[in-house]
């Protein structure tokens, strides 16, 4: 089953979708393209799911291929999946057919998302489904590659659609905010293109140039030089995570864009951010990690609790997430550079657990929007008197967003907690009180949006409940949320051989037996109870 090329076909596949999605012949509100690009998606999904079955718990990568690309560079076309990329691709593989389900008229003619927005932009609707496809083709390849220069290269392509998702379907600003996203992720790649050409100098004074993950790794890399490289990956990443202070064109972006792009932007995309610290800051470079884990601390400790306090301040809904996702973002890479195999394991099941929370939060958001017209908070208000079905699951997933115990972030951020009162007592009270902020601002929202004696304006018939396809597309989230809560270890299992072979790399040890190991343990063993 290994040697099947599973990572290539789960490539293509969308990839073919995409065109043949844009090649279909337009009809009344697109049905065919759309349902051309949902069944794509969901074939894609169950080819991951299968692939899955075959994956080996302490195997390393798996499902590997190797084809030499350009030979006097040293790339390789080199696919393979580890534990962490396992898990991206099925984070990536899962959300898109219920992104294209959840956005099914959000790119038709005249469809807006607020009433304010201009209905008589011309929208090319086949195309948000075909980009959504080669958007979920080349995060796949992301995270599958193991040769550094095919990862710069679709870690590059992955802006094209993502700036022709925002640029063509969203707010009146969209383009400006398309424009904004596209400047900054730009900008980090040129940096980290310094990087990956320094690998290349570094490789080719050893012998035979080579791009290959596993070569690289047996490559001993001085300690200076490290340090350069380490600076110029980091920033690509800090960027794409985001991480305070280049965050800003994520709150502009998730107020323009569509829900559902902002899901595939947030959820998918950004998680490319972390995944990179991880595999090539410290994969690649582990002196120069540990050189930088105090800066790096500090700047996803000052992400935590900035992301928070900002939030608490927004009336534009989508905005507010988008401050959310920052201080949760800081909370990944906090875990990430404790470099310890408790906070590793939790980074990285936040980055699952965050993916499902926050396109569970931004989907509803999204059907409430569309019904009330507008993403302010203030405008609403007595939303559950009206819809019900809408005001309860938007009600779980911001306790999802807060973390409460039950659901499946809360194991992710307790991990992630624990492991930094165990780095230094301040480094852990710090964060925890992004707990605190988060709890105020989701709480109040839904105080603000649901609770009240009326609607504001008296617009009752114009917020019908849910329908059977929105919460189709809910319902999946709302499952995985409360089942990884209760069934932590289906995903630790996974991520944490991962976690272990990646600090032993490293050269860390943990400090000693920790509180999270037995908490985490007894949490799983109240959900077999």
């Amino acid at each position: 089953m290994n040697s099947f090329p599973w990572l290539t076909i789960l490539i293509v596949v969308p990839l073919l979708g995409a065109v043949a999605t844009a090649a279909l012949p337009s009809g009344h509100r697109d049905v065919l393209p759309k349902q051309v690009a949902l069944g794509t998606s969901v074939l894609t999904l169950a080819l991951a799911v299968v692939m899955s079955f075959g994956y080996h718990l302490h195997g390393g990568f798996q499902f590997t291929e190797d084809h030499t690309w350009i030979k006097a560079f040293g790339a390789h076309y080199a696919l393979g999946v580890d534990g962490l990329g396992l898990l991206m691709v099925l984070l990536t593989t899962v959300l898109v057919p219920i992104v294209i389900g959840a956005s099914w008229y959000d790119a038709d003619q005249g469809a807006t998302l607020r009433a304010d927005d201009d209905a008589s932009a011309h929208r090319h609707t086949k195309a948000f489904f075909a980009w959504a496809l080669a958007l979920e083709a080349l995060s796949v390849a992301v995270f599958a590659a193991t040769d550094v220069f095919l990862f710069y290269v679709v870690f590059e392509a992955t802006l094209i659609p993502a700036y022709f998702l925002i640029g063509g379907f969203g707010g009146n600003q969209r383009r400006k905010a398309a424009v904004k996203f596209l400047v900054f992720q730009l900008a980090g790649g040129l940096v980290m293109l310094a990087s990956v050409l320094g690998l290349y100098v570094v490789s080719a004074s050893r012998g035979t140039p080579s791009y290959l993950f596993g070569d690289l790794q047996g490559i001993t890399i001085d300690p200076g030089t490290q340090k350069w490289l380490f600076v110029g990956f980091f920033i690509a990443f800090a960027v794409k995570a985001p991480l305070f202070p280049v965050h800003t064109w994520l709150p502009d972006t998730t107020e323009q864009a569509t829900t559902g792009t902002s899901v595939l932007l947030v959820c998918i995309l950004d998680k490319i951010g972390a995944y990179g610290m991880l595999r090539f800051c410290l994969g690649l470079l582990p002196d120069a990690s540990r050189w930088a884990t105090p800066v790096v601390i500090t700047f996803a400790l000052i992400s935590i609790v900035y992301g928070a306090l900002v939030a608490i301040g927004q009336d534009d809904m989508l905005r507010l997430f988008g401050y959310m996702s920052v201080s949760h973002f800081g909370f990944i890479v906090l875990g990430i550079f404790l470099l310890t195999s408790q906070g590793g394991s939790g980074a990285v099941l936040y980055m699952v657990n965050h993916g499902l929370a926050t396109a569970a939060l931004f989907l509803v958001a999204g059907y409430l929007i569309k019904r009330r017209g507008t993403a302010s908070i203030r405008a609403m208000g007595g939303v559950e008197q009206v819809a019900p079905v809408l005001a309860g699951l938007f009600l779980v997933f911001g306790l999802a967003a807060l973390s409460l115990p039950g659901l499946s972030p809360f194991v992710s951020e307790i991990m992630v907690i624990i492991a930094a009162f165990q780095h230094h007592w301040w480094t852990g009270a710090i964060a925890v009180t992004a707990i605190v902020l988060t709890a105020f601002y989701i709480l109040w929202m839904y105080q603000r949006t649901m609770t009240g004696p009326k609607l504001v304006g008296g617009r009752e018939a114009e917020t019908p409940d849910l329908d059977r396809r929105e919460i189709g597309t809910l319902a999946p989230l709302f499952v995985a949320l409360i089942a990884f809560g209760f069934f932590p270890m289906l995903l630790l299992r996974v991520i944490n051989p991962y976690v272990d072979d990646t600090l032993h790399h490293v050269g860390v040890h943990d400090p000693g037996p920790t509180v999270a190991s037995r908490v985490v343990s007894v949490h799983a063993q109240g959900g077999h109870q």
